[in-house]
C-alpha cells in the first residue's frame, strides 16, 4: 500500500495532506524544516515504510523505518506541533493553523484502518512524503 504526504512549509509548522490513490484520507502536522534536526525538524522528504508500534503514552501508532539520520519518527495524536511533536507526523481532522489542528484522534482512527488493513492482506505499506 502506499500513501503519499504532501506538505506545505511554514515557519511555526508543517501543513500535509496525507493521501491514498489520490483520494484525502486526513491532513497532518509537523514541525518546521530545520535541516533535519533532532527534535526541533520535520523529517526529509523521501519514501519510508510504516510499521505498527505500541505503547503505553501513545497506544496503537506508526513507526516510519529507515528516515536518515533519526530514529522512532512517529505518526502519532496531536494537535499543536510545537507543543506535542518531536520530528513525529500527526493527523488531523482539520487545519488550523500553521503546525496547528484539532481532532487528530478521528484522524488518527480513519488513518490506523487504513494501515492495519494493508497489513491484514499481507502488505508492506510505504509513504511517500513529498512537496505540495
Amino acid at each position: 500500500m502506499e500513501l503519499v504526504l504532501k506538505r506545505t512549509y511554514f515557519p511555526n509548522g508543517t501543513n500535509g495532506e496525507i493521501f491514498r490513490n489520490d483520494q484525502v484520507v486526513c491532513e497532518s502536522i509537523e514541525l518546521p524544516w530545520h535541516e533535519n534536526k533532532k527534535e526541533i525538524s520535520c523529517i526529509p522528504e523521501g519514501r519510508y515504510e510504516i510499521e505498527a508500534r505500541y505503547n503505553p503514552k501513545h497506544g496503537a501508532h506508526f513507526c516510519l523505518k529507515e528516515v536518515p539520520k533519526r530514529s522512532l519518527i512517529l505518526i502519532h495524536l496531536a494537535n499543536n506541533a510545537m507543543k506535542e511533536l518531536k520530528g513525529c507526523i500527526a493527523p488531523v481532522s482539520i487545519l488550523t493553523g500553521q503546525g496547528i489542528g484539532k481532532n487528530s484522534r478521528l484522524a488518527m482512527n480513519k488513518l490506523r484502518l487504513l494501515v492495519y488493513e494493508g497489513f491484514s492482506k499481507k502488505e508492506q505499506v510505504f509513504i511517500t512524503i513529498k512537496k505540495a
